[in-house]
């Protein structure tokens, strides 16, 4: 049963050796550089990368995910399966948060039961939710039940434990928090940096730097010019394809260009009236030009998708594909659906009213700005009235888009290490991050299905069959199928570890 929970296909390792320089190990900081601020350091409460990856320094979880994406012992130094909805987790003896105070099994129960609390508003419950109970059976060993067999659970198990006396004693975990991993917080510099130092309670190896900073440089062109001033020690997804191509010619870095694992997408909020109907979803998918944006503005450092299963995943089939560019196609489909240019303006319209539409996404990512206004001008030459929403990623994705307040915005996902990641709270009815409002009992029925066998087979099947729904259905359209990028100084004197869920703990000398 073990071995079924462990499956995974996706295998992508590079441990990159570096050249001595200036770094001293476990003496100097490490100065990283990333796209936008931290939301909250609670990890239970984490929506955007730079949280997620910074919490994942200060936290640790039962289990790890190695480069490969194969769950790894961390907190739990063992665990066994006695039955399909049984997981039972042996703590290692003697563990303690950063603060000394011990760490035991009251704590992962705490933690993961704050998660299932819908009181509680975890943006990722909806992972966890197969999750019937979680008992402490002693200090060191904690027993979960299922409600039915789950085959990403331990994928998802990577997330960090809070003090359950801290937390409930009145401490601010999102501000202040307080976990048992390689580093903890020293400065959280709001919009500027977050300063980390070495845990010397930690459980593992000790990282090869005492401090790290974790740098916001909201713009991808500056930041990749503040690696080469020397500002900063390393860099990664997302970021400007010419200064891609520009850092991977300069000798004094090294660099891990592989297949990430994100989507860069278009969310259709089907509960907008003018979005309600999926055929009209397939007209405005018509009129995406993926080569166009792939290609020239991302200038292929991303590929092409054909669908929502990743070409990385066993779940893939070539045979799934979204509608593909069309104008003429689009402009016919929005004639079959009434809307005609009936006043001779150039706008197609209906009943009086017009083809309105607005794109949004985050100002942060220059080539997704571009690559709105592009669509903005497909638009318009097909006859839909098109504006462009640009705002800041806070307000972006916490005021607009996580609110439903959307037409069609320019996103993406990441860490998709197990389809059911990208699909079931995104996809499903009522799914805690289904934030344009689809709803199709089909697709609940089969991706429900795709999570509770630990058969692959059934469970590609099952992923198939949605996917080729919601190909047709199109609440997302995806445009690209992400790469990853990783540049550092070659100055650092230990190896660098790429890991394409962009984490950064083999930037701080931890192997993964």
């Amino acid at each position: 049963m073990k071995s079924l929970l462990l499956s995974t296909t996706f295998a992508v390792a590079l441990a990159l050796g570096a050249a001595h320089g200036t770094f001293a190990a476990g003496t100097d900081t490490i100065v990283i550089g990333t796209d936008v601020d931290a939301g909250t350091l609670d990890p239970r409460l984490t929506r955007d990368t730079t949280a997620q990856r910074t919490a994942n320094l200060i936290y640790s979880g039962l289990v790890d995910l190695s480069s490969s994406l194969e769950p790894k012992p961390e907190l739990a130094a063992s665990w066994e399966s006695p039955d399909p909805t049984t997981i039972i987790f042996h703590l290692r003896p003697d563990l303690t948060f950063s603060d000394g105070s011990p760490l035991t099994a009251d704590d992962v129960v705490y933690t993961y039961q704050t998660i299932l609390d819908p009181d509680f508003n975890a943006p990722q419950r909806t992972l966890y939710t197969p999750i019937s109970a979680v008992e402490a059976v002693d200090p060191q060993t904690v027993k979960f039940t299922l409600s039915a067999p789950y085959a990403p659970l331990l994928s998802y198990l990577d997330m960090g434990i809070v003090s359950k006396a801290a937390a409930e004693g009145g401490r601010d975990l999102a501000t202040n928090p307080l976990g048992a991993g390689p580093m903890k917080l020293v400065a959280w510099n709001r919009g500027s940096d977050i300063e980390l130092e070495k845990n010397d309670n930690y459980w593992g190896a000790a990282p090869k730097v005492a401090d790290a900073k974790i740098q916001i440089i909201a713009d991808n062109t500056s930041r990749a010019q503040a690696l080469e001033a020397g500002d900063l020690d390393a860099i990664q997804s997302p970021l400007s394809p010419q200064d891609i191509k520009r850092l991977e010619s300069d000798d004094r870095f090294g660099n891990a260009i592989m297949p990430g694992l994100g989507v860069t997408y278009l969310n259709f909020n089907v509960s907008d009236p003018m979005l309600s109907d999926p055929e009209m979803r397939q007209a405005f998918a018509m009129l995406v030009d993926q080569d166009t944006i792939v290609n020239q503005i991302y200038q292929g450092v991303d590929a092409v998708a054909t669908s929502v299963l990743m070409p990385t995943s066993w779940a893939y089939s070539p045979d799934i594909k979204q509608p593909a560019f069309n104008v003429e196609g689009a402009v016919a489909k929005f004639n079959e659906l009434g809307w005609k240019d009936t006043n001779g303006d150039g706008i197609l319209d209906k009943d009086g009213k017009p083809l309105k539409i607005t794109l949004s996404t985050h100002s942060e990512d220059p080539n997704r700005v571009q690559s709105v206004e592009y669509l903005q001008a497909v638009f318009q030459s097909a006859g839909i009235d098109a504006e462009v929403n640009i705002s800041d990623w806070p307000t972006f994705s916490t005021n607009y888009v996580q609110k439903g307040e959307h037409q069609i915005a320019l996103l993406g996902w990441l860490n998709i290490v197990d389809p059911d990641r990208l699909l079931y709270a995104q996809l499903t009815t009522n799914g805690s991050t289904n934030w344009g409002g689809y709803s199709n009992p089909e697709v609940d029925k089969l991706l429900n299905e795709g999570r509770s066998s630990l058969d692959q087979s059934v469970r590609t099947e099952a992923y198939q069959k949605a996917a080729a729904i919601l190909a047709k259905d199109l609440p997302y359209y995806i445009i690209s199928d992400q790469g990853y990028q990783l540049f550092y100084s070659k100055d650092i004197a230990y190896p660098v570890v790429a890991n394409p869920r962009g984490t950064f703990r083999g930037l701080i000398g931890i192997g993964q």
